[in-house]
């Protein structure tokens, strides 16, 4: 059975992790274990593949970072739990759209256990809560193997998704954990949604 590795990693800057989940992908193989790698960022603004300047409505002193993932454009900052998903998905026999699913699923699964009750949206990928996202997704895939992730807001200060357009979204409306009443810091939503992956992707509830 595939098993995956598990790393707190605490506030990182963008650009080098960035670098390092190429560098993993790159030369990874059929035997390297998949790895999900759980932190926070500095802010930053990041803008995915497709993603238009036209989004970023007021960057303020926040940089914006062009990136290799898919999507629009998003905010990461502290406070906002990030899970770079290093996966063989050939190993685990998903397309794309299963592999964007069960992540959905984990997030709504593991808020679920706080009685939150979220949904996705197959138009525009992510979890929502009555209407107001509070985690979005972007992935590469390279030869098999993913990179990048998801994005769950957990307390961070939501300010700045009013400098853009969320994930080229007008007027998208974000929440977080804390604005609907859940204290919890982002390491313990993080050892929740590890549990949560290693169930869905790997059918083993240990982290």
């Amino acid at each position: 059975m595939s098993q995956i590795n598990v790393k707190q990693l605490g506030l990182q800057p963008y650009l080098p992790m960035l670098e390092a989940m190429q560098q993993f992908t790159a030369t990874r193989d059929t035997a390297t274990t998949d790895e999900l790698w759980l932190l926070e960022h500095q802010p930053v603004f990041t803008l995915g593949q497709a993603g238009k300047a036209e989004h970023i409505l007021t960057p303020h002193d926040i940089p914006v970072i062009k990136t290799d993932r898919g999507g629009q454009v998003t905010y990461h900052a502290p406070g906002q739990l990030m899970a770079y998903c290093l996966l063989d998905v050939k190993r685990l026999q998903l397309n794309s759209r299963q592999l964007v699913c069960l992540l959905e699923k984990s997030i709504i699964n593991l808020l679920a256990d706080f009685h939150i009750q979220a949904y996705g949206d197959r138009d525009a990928p992510g979890v929502y809560v009555a209407g107001a996202k509070i985690a979005s997704l972007g992935l590469r895939l390279r030869k098999g193997y993913s990179y990048h992730g998801l994005c769950l807001n957990v307390n961070a200060d939501l300010t700045p998704f009013t400098f853009i357009n969320p994930c080229g979204i007008k007027n998208q409306a974000v929440t977080s954990l804390k604005n609907l009443g859940c204290d919890i810091s982002v390491a313990e939503v993080g050892e929740h949604l590890a549990n949560k992956i290693k169930q869905l992707f790997y059918n083993n509830s240990s982290v």
